[in-house]
């Protein structure tokens, strides 16, 4: 079993809490996936934040081209892993 993580950057909370409960119903996710607030480099402002859904696919099965299309629904974007 592998540890992939795919993560989707969105431009705020709202966006980021329902491109997470979308991508738990269109994938058939075990679990929703993760929240975190990821504050811009050298902003200290609370607003100038994106937000990461961090989603978890150990066996490898989920469409990346997919995942972008559902993060573009909501403004945002796949995070391509290095």
């Amino acid at each position: 079993m592998n540890d992939v993580r795919h993560v989707l950057v969105l431009p705020d909370r709202d966006a980021a809490e329902d491109a997470a409960d979308e991508a738990a119903e269109r994938f058939d996710l075990p679990a929703r996936p993760q929240l975190v607030r990821d504050a811009l480099a050298g902003e200290d402002d609370a607003e100038d934040a994106q937000w990461l859904v961090v989603i978890n696919d150990d066996d490898e099965e989920l469409d990346p081209a997919a995942l972008n299309e559902l993060a573009e629904e909501f403004e945002g974007w796949l995070e391509e892993e290095d």
